[in-house]
């Protein structure tokens, strides 16, 4: 065997219950060049049970795109490890020197878990980026079937809104960051609209009176800022002190980027204290369903406040861009909407995409918003 068919990586044994395995560090270059899922199949589907084989569920392509956009970023980490099974055939280990050999060949260290980052960073042609792997050798179908579960099953799923609060400390500019300050900030201020409705964190102190979670706030104000998807990218260049053009005309009637411009310019206060008023001309108009707290009554809630973002950049449009509009320029579209406070119940707006559509609807009907900004409202891809 010539030396470089082997690869030998820096590595320390781990006794656990469970049993030996190892810990160590592989270039991703090699690691791509080793590794292999075995993509789940599903066998067949009876009674809503489905028999499954295989371990790692199969591939989201979607999710592979964002991971391979991601490694291109100044800060791109994967801190934790890729969990590899790999047969004794394969490997070599010497306590002395604290390093394996694994053989240098496709599909030797079938992946137990990690395989979106493995396929994230296909292609990849940055500096060195090194993963730490977790080998097992020769361990079972049933101990990998275990392991597999333990990882994706048991642990919780971290919150969107706790994600957004750790932008609270990062340090430069982003989309996100932004969106993160306007919310804790209209939640906080004594004449906000928002006061107290806004979960910080996703955990309700007082569910009698926070009627949105902090990603169900940023979520749509995002989308007025930049593409969902290009909000990393956007973090990405400002942290390298790049500067972000300012996007064109066409470009922001496309992308209903009314807060773009404002985003670039560092203008964040002008931005929410656009959200603000128009959110209090909400409650002027329909004071008692703004503050109802009772989860029937959708105004102040997920498709509400969804609804009302998705009518906010038509009002901006003729209302006209680059300045803040007061309340009194917003009531009087408001004015013209046929609906009571009682109208805003989950009976005639039901849950879901289909009551905010339903609201949209509404709204841009008894304003007289043109047909064809209606019906691209209407009918926009909300999970773009």
């Amino acid at each position: 065997m010539k030396p470089d068919d082997w690869i030998s990586i820096p590595c320390i044994p781990i006794e656990q219950p469970i049993g030996r395995f190892y810990i160590g560090v592989v270039d991703s270059k090699a690691l791509l060049d080793i590794s292999h899922s075995d993509i789940i199949r599903i066998d067949k589907r009876e009674r809503q049970i489905e028999t499954v084989s295989g371990l790692e569920r199969p591939i989201s392509a979607s999710r592979v795109k964002e991971l391979r956009e991601y490694v291109k970023s100044v800060d791109a980490t994967f801190p934790s490890g890729v969990i590899l099974s790999v047969s004794s055939e394969h490997v070599e280990y010497n306590p002395e020197t604290c390093r394996m050999r694994i053989r240098h060949s496709a599909e030797v260290a079938e992946i137990i878990d990690g395989q979106h980052r493995i396929e994230g960073l296909r292609g990849y042609t940055g500096p060195t980026f090194e993963v730490n792997v977790t080998i097992f050798v020769d361990i079972d179908t049933e101990d990998q079937a275990m392991v597999f579960s333990i990882i994706n099953l048991k642990q919780a799923p971290v919150h969107k809104s706790i994600t957004y609060e750790l932008f609270e400390y990062a340090k430069s500019r982003s989309p996100q960051k932004t969106c993160h300050s306007i919310a804790r900030a209209l939640n906080y201020q004594e004449n906000s609209p928002f006061k107290d409705k806004i979960m910080i964190l996703g955990v309700a102190d007082d569910k009698q009176k926070e009627t949105l979670t902090q990603a169900a706030f940023i979520k749509p104000l995002l989308k007025l800022i930049t593409l969902e998807k290009q909000a990393m990218a956007d973090r990405d260049a400002l942290k390298r002190n790049r500067f972000l053009p300012v996007p064109t005309p066409e470009e922001v009637r496309t992308n209903s980027w009314v807060f773009r411009k404002w985003f670039i310019q560092d203008q964040d206060a002008k931005i929410a204290q656009t959200v603000g008023n128009y959110f209090l001309a909400v409650a002027r108009q329909w004071p008692k369903a703004w503050k109802d707290k009772q989860p029937r009554i959708i105004l102040n809630r997920t498709n509400g406040y969804n609804a009302l973002m998705r009518f906010l950049p038509l009002l901006i449009f003729r209302l006209g861009l680059d300045q803040v509009h007061s309340v009194d320029e917003f009531q009087p579209f408001f004015g013209k909407v046929n609906l009571g406070d009682d109208d805003f119940n989950s009976e005639r707006f039901t849950a879901g995409s289909s009551g905010e559509g339903h609201l949209l609807q509404k709204l841009l009907l008894d304003t007289g918003i043109a047909k064809n900004e209606a019906w691209r409202q209407i009918n926009q891809n909300k999970d773009e």
